[in-house]
């Protein structure tokens, strides 16, 4: 078993906050000590309130999944002996109304264009099998339906 954290965190800045019109942008500080500057989407909270040039937690889930699926996309090609030179995914996720009546992401799309260089090139099949098994084996994709708890902690 492996753990995994981050802090995130939010400080009013001076704004009344119960007339809704605060902003919303915070940080997200991960285990390693890196930190991102998130904040709410533009298509959930308007402009001034959230900031365009901060990651959302939107395209974070998108991101996330692309990026495990490539991790083991790169593994599995090295372990078969494809040597790649580049991957590149465009990936896009889209938010609506699910069948439940929520708002969800309710798909990811992967776009992955990869790049191959020596002798041994894959066949379509092969290109096929490799993003199928990559996305069978990546963690994110096995717990979109993950149980969140909430335990809050009282001063």
């Amino acid at each position: 078993m492996a753990k995994y954290g981050a802090t995130i965190a939010w400080q009013r800045s001076g704004e009344t906050f119960t007339d809704n019109r605060y902003s919303r942008v915070h940080r997200w500080t991960f285990d390693g000590g890196t930190e991102v500057r998130a904040s709410s989407s533009s298509h959930v909270v308007p402009l001034p309130y959230s900031a365009e040039d901060a990651v959302d937690p939107e395209e974070a889930f998108v991101a996330s999944l692309s990026s495990c699926h490539m991790l083991w996309f790169l593994s599995i090609a090295a372990k078969q002996r494809f040597c790649v030179d580049s991957y590149t995914d465009v990936a896009e996720g889209v938010m609506e109304k699910n069948a439940e009546g929520r708002l969800a992401m309710t798909v990811v799309t992967l776009r992955p264009h990869v790049v191959f260089s020596g002798e041994k090139q894959p066949s379509l099949n092969e290109l096929e099998a490799l993003h199928h098994r990559a996305h069978d084996e990546c963690f994110i994709a096995n717990s979109v339906k993950t149980e969140v708890r909430c335990v809050p902690v009282l001063d």
